[in-house]
């Protein structure tokens, strides 16, 4: 059988040493945080890019995230030659056209101006795209014309220093630089 003074006694130790506990309380401190210290020290070492973004976890950016466009030599420089007369920013308002644009994964289509790129109309809906440097350097925001056709026939790059000819010509594009030339179906997160 159980003891109830024994018991009881057992019950009243444990009580007061909770109780004693709690009322003390701990002489242990929090420590500083000093991550934030840490990673300007790092940060301080690392030479600066050109990659502001946030979702950039690098150190000073640019943490190996792009490819360039294989090829002959030369073909590189005429197709920066070709996108850099395009900014969008030069369309008056008057000449702005508007092509619906069905954005496949997510289920919904969607009007997109031709001053506009597809990751910022998409951005603009609520849906979580990915990106990265968001100029045109690495291939993060990859999106793809639905069936493949050549999206040289669909889209405008502003800046595109990744994808090459053949690329475009499979249907890839890259969505923070495109910009509508016609309506058609896009597929995100769709890299070559």
């Amino acid at each position: 059988m159980v003891n109830t003074l024994g018991l009881a006694i057992g019950l009243g130790a444990a009580l007061t040493f909770v109780v004693l506990h709690f009322a003390k309380g701990t002489s242990k401190t929090v420590p500083e945080d000093i991550a934030a210290d840490v990673l300007e020290q790092r940060a301080s070492t690392v030479p600066e890019t050109d990659f502001p973004e946030p979702y950039n976890r690098s150190i000073g950016g640019g943490g190996g995230a792009g490819a360039v466009a294989g090829g002959a030599e030369g073909e590189l420089e005429d197709s920066e030659e070709e996108d850099a007369g395009f900014d969008p920013a030069d369309i008056a308002d008057d000449e702005v056209e508007y092509y619906e644009i069905e954005f496949v994964k997510e289920g919904e289509t969607i009007e997109v101006a031709n001053n506009e790129n597809l990751l910022e109309a998409g951005e603009d809906e609520g849906w979580d795209l990915p990106y990265a440097c968001r100029q045109g350097q690495c291939l993060s925001c990859g999106g793809r014309v639905a069936g493949g056709e050549d999206a040289n026939e669909f889209v405008q790059h502003s800046n595109n220093e990744t994808l090459g000819d053949d690329e475009m010509e499979k249907g890839y594009m890259l969505t923070c630089t495109a910009h509508p030339t016609a309506s058609f179906s896009l597929e995100t997160d769709e890299t070559p």
